[in-house]
């Protein structure tokens, strides 16, 4: 029996290759593009300001090319653990300082290009600078030539170091201009606010931190990921399937509608009568105008004296429209009790408490599907 070939193959050939298809995930043409602007400022400013420091006669180039490669990462990757500050500065100054090093005492190039690599991968391992780049750097301060040979240890940091600091700096500012975070700060696990031995609610049912281990050490492979954003990247996952299959149901849907609110010129005492009068843990706060401008809760209020000023904290917020089972890790946190939803005007026009969310979750749960609606009986309880 001839059996056919896969859908994607004709007569033998190749799948097709797709010339805009991004290889890492998340590489829109969007970023793509804003990583070639930020390449470009970048090396073009890294090497206007070290001509302007070396002088227009310099022993030693201006830029050197591992700076390139530094770049790549820097601004098409910026959330990789390879392109941090520590690792693109480290890296490649530790890196060209082996090189040098090596050159020094290995007189057979052959054998000095290969050990200064070699040596400078265990450098960054082990200092925690690994940065690709880097072995660029070692090779040449190896087989730089003369102007190399001549600066000695200098060369690690004049120009590496500076070079690498430079655009460093420069790619902080770049990336703060067009809203994208750099430094990358990988998600914060959650935690137990409580204070006791249980694992935060979030981390009881689902895969577990040894699950992720485990699954690193089958894989066999070296991930460009930090294992912190790998666990919240899975998190995701879980939530946008959960979105996916009982995302009907709207913040509109559950949300309570008349809703409890203190003005921000209210005094602590006169809020602490509201939430114990109305059994609710969190009220919105407005301003004169009728807008949010945050929440306060009988945790706030905690100590406060009874004509002082109202302890407002920043309000959890959503849309009408979100899908209510996306609240899920902010209600299930253990800091938020409720959410605030807002209109088009950033008026309140609704809360939606740990309770709203639990009862409706109940309710969709029991009859397979969210056809009735069960609120719940009050905000933030």
């Amino acid at each position: 029996m001839i059996v056919p070939p896969p859908p994607h193959q004709k007569s033998g050939f190749l799948p097709r290759f797709k010339l805009f298809s991004p290889i890492l995930a998340g590489a829109t043409l969007k970023e793509r593009l804003i990583g070639c602007l930020g390449a470009l400022i970048g090396i073009c400013l890294t090497g206007l300001v070290c001509g302007f420091v070396f002088g227009d006669d310099p022993q030693l180039p201006l830029i050197v090319a591992p700076i390139g490669a530094s770049a790549v990462l820097l601004f098409a990757v910026p959330a990789s653990p390879l392109a941090q500050p520590w690792s693109i500065v480290g890296g490649n100054t530790i890196s060209a300082l082996i090189g040098v090093t090596v050159s020094y005492l290995v007189k057979d190039q052959m054998l000095a290009i290969g050990l200064a690599v070699a040596l400078a991968i265990l450098a960054m391992s082990l200092t925690r600078s690994l940065h690709p780049p880097g072995g660029a750097s070692a090779l040449t301060a190896v087989i730089g030539g003369a102007a190399v040979a001549r600066a000695g240890y200098w060369f690690p940091f004049i120009p590496v170091a500076i070079n690498s600091l430079i655009l460093v700096a420069l790619g902080i500012v770049f990336h703060r201009l067009a809203r994208r975070q750099y430094p990358h700060r990988p998600a914060v696990a959650p935690v137990n606010t409580h204070q006791t031995a249980d694992p935060p609610p979030a981390l009881r049912v689902g895969f577990t931190s040894e699950d992720i281990d485990e699954a690193i050490a089958r894989l066999n492979e070296t991930l460009d990921i930090s294992r912190e954003d790998i666990d919240a990247l899975l998190r995701e996952v879980e939530l946008q399937a959960l979105v996916r299959q009982r995302g009907e149901l709207t913040c509109a849907d559950i949300m309570s509608r008349d809703v409890v609110t203190v003005p921000n010129d209210a005094t602590p005492d006169q809020a602490r009568s509201l939430l114990l009068k109305h059994d609710i843990r969190t009220l919105p706060v407005l301003d004169e105008n009728e807008k949010l401008q945050g929440t306060v809760g009988l945790r706030e209020l905690a100590g406060k004296e009874l004509d002082g000023k109202l302890p407002i904290t920043v309000a959890a917020t959503a849309k009408p429209s979100d899908p209510a089972i996306g609240l899920l890790p902010r209600l299930t946190d253990g800091k938020i009790h409720a959410v605030v939803v807002l209109d088009g005007d950033g008026k309140v026009a609704g809360i939606i408490s740990q309770t709203d969310l639990l009862a409706t979750l109940a309710k969709s749960l029991s009859q397979n599907g969210p056809s009735e609606i069960m609120h719940g009986n009050g905000q933030g309880i």
